[in-house]
């Protein structure tokens, strides 16, 4: 069984992915987490606190379903790698529909939060450093700003993509399809 913080955490991804981050109340945290309020504000102070968490623990677990079916199909390749790293924000599972939800949640109330956009902004940093080293990976001899550019503009597309998907504008072998022929057009224009 888990344990209690990230039972909070996976009831908070939950509701904010059906209900907003203007929805997140920590007495509705409680009850879909099932602990008192008070083990809330023990462990993360506060709404914003419970808020930040959030966004880091939806970017584990996205980095924890990449890392273990990449180690599971056993990639090597560094194309593949790419391509799997970006193909996996669009499962139809639970589990990533409900990162997905959340992070555009997360991303909408950040335009209206100074510290919680901060704090995106600094995931989003990180997460677009981790793409660019997989571009780098597949073409060595890159610069690191174009690796770095071509990563943001990935990453912007996925993000556009997931949206257009989750909303019922795209299914997900069309938004995999869209983001497949991104990763060609990108790589064929950084190999010019």
């Amino acid at each position: 069984m888990a344990d209690r913080r990230t039972v909070i955490m996976e009831a908070a991804a939950r509701l904010i992915a059906r209900r907003g981050v203007r929805g997140l109340r920590i007495e509705e945290l409680a009850a879909e987490a099932e602990v008192s309020n008070g083990l809330i504000y023990y462990h993360f102070k506060d709404r914003a606190g419970v808020l930040r968490a959030t966004l880091e623990f939806i970017n584990d677990r996205a980095e924890r379903y990449t890392r273990d079916h990449v180690a599971a199909e056993h990639l090597s390749d560094p194309r593949r790698v790419l391509e799997q790293t970006l193909l996996l924000e669009f499962q139809d599972t639970a589990e990533v529909r409900e990162n997905s939800t959340a992070w555009g949640e997360l991303r909408a109330s950040a335009m209206f939060d100074d510290l919680l956009r901060a704090d995106l902004a600094e995931a989003t940093k990180v997460w677009d450093q981790e793409v660019a080293d997989l571009i780098a990976d597949v073409v060595p001899s890159l610069a690191p700003s174009a690796a770095l550019a071509a990563a943001q503009r990935l990453t912007t597309l996925l993000e556009g993509l997931s949206g257009r998907w989750l909303s019922g504008g795209l299914t997900v072998d069309r938004a995999r399809e869209l983001i497949l022929a991104a990763i060609t057009v990108e790589l064929t224009h950084l190999a010019k």
